[in-house]
């Protein structure tokens, strides 16, 4: 007697059944709305679309102790002086993708740095997050994690992406702890992908998917909420991370 197919193998399914190459499941295919340069309010400060009239601010941030590390892993400065800053500052602005913004603390008044909304693709729901420069005044801080918080809510809720990345330089570990705090995932390093000031440069690749974002949501706005704060500045609870499953294994066939 011949034996009886398995549950779930090929001979075991209706002849109804279609037949073919595996595939991703289908999702809405309509194009996401390209991000617009419009200002976006937080609770701590102002994202201002980035304009030539930050340059100066942002030469004097720039100025602060301990700011040329802050350049290392970008693909431009440390500027000599306040006209090259200026010069960077009128063509970033000037850019859609990436698309920047100028963020103004309101502890200070004083614009501390910038982050972009970049690598968009609206036809495939893909957006990432990166271009962040903080400088010394705004690194480690509650208004540095609400000016990303904004980009991406605004990325995710307001615009509806299902996809939003963080890449950084394989050796940058601040910035790789940053996407663990906030929630990324891991997904691999793209091996000698870029020359970057005349150095070979490995890129960590990591994401938040749309299914992810609103735990992630929640859990970056209970960390930023007041009652989390002490009365000197000091949050009473970390930020909580994300608890990923390990990265699928797929067989190459």
């Amino acid at each position: 007697m011949r034996p009886l197919p398995r549950p779930g193998s090929i001979a075991a399914m209706p002849d109804s059944a279609p037949l073919g190459p595996p595939l991703g499941p289908e999702v809405d295919p309509t194009p996401r709305p390209l991000p617009a340069r419009i200002p976006l309010r937080g609770a701590s400060l102002d994202l201002e679309p980035l304009h030539t009239s930050h340059a100066a601010e942002l030469w004097q941030a720039a100025q602060a102790p301990g700011a040329e590390p802050g350049w290392a892993y970008l693909g431009y400065g440390p500027f000599a002086d306040e006209a090259a800053m200026r010069r960077h500052v009128a063509a970033f602005a000037a850019q859609h993708d990436p698309i920047a913004w100028a963020i103004r603390p309101r502890r200070t008044g004083t614009v501390d740095g910038w982050l972009t909304l970049m690598e968009i693709f609206p036809a495939d729901s893909a957006i990432e997050i990166g271009n962040i420069w903080f400088s010394p005044r705004l690194q480690r801080s509650r208004a540095a994690t609400e000016a990303m918080f904004l980009l991406m809510r605004y990325a995710m809720d307001d615009l509806g992406y299902r996809r939003l990345v963080w890449k950084c330089h394989a050796m940058n570990q601040p910035s790789r702890d940053a996407a663990a705090r906030l929630g990324f995932r891991y997904e691999g390093t793209l091996r000698a992908i870029k020359v970057v000031k005349g150095r070979l440069r490995d890129t960590a690749q990591f994401s938040i998917l749309a299914d992810e974002w609103p735990a992630r949501r929640d859990a970056i706005a209970a960390w930023l909420d007041d009652a989390n704060w002490t009365e000197d500045g000091r949050p009473r609870a970390p930020l909580a991370r994300a608890n990923h499953p390990p990265l699928p294994w797929v067989a190459a066939g």
